[in-house]
């Protein structure tokens, strides 16, 4: 069996303590509810709190945590799960 492969992992704390971590693996075969080779989590949060996450977990495929709550995502490529991440840290960092 091949082993999964570490496409990126990464975790920065910014100046106002909010953590940004990013780890995204090249799986075998798809994760259980995803149809697709890449196991991921994507976090963004501070004090303890989760603002925005997109996983892949086991059993519930695809999805995004967004101010508590759950919604579907949609996959198509690593590049635009990083880059919707992103954005959607960027929204929440703009807000007063």
């Amino acid at each position: 069996m091949i082993a999964a492969v570490l496409i990126e992992r990464s975790k920065t704390v910014l100046p106002d303590g909010a953590i940004v971590e990013i780890v995204v693996w090249k799986v075998p075969e798809p994760i259980p509810g995803s149809t697709h080779l890449f196991k991921y989590r994507l976090f963004y949060g501070k004090d303890g709190r989760r603002i925005v996450g997109f996983d892949n977990e086991r059993g519930k495929g695809d999805h995004r945590h967004l101010d508590g709550a759950e919604h579907p995502y949609s996959f198509t490529t690593t590049d635009t799960l990083l880059s919707d991440f992103r954005k959607e840290i960027i929204k929440r960092r703009q807000k007063p």
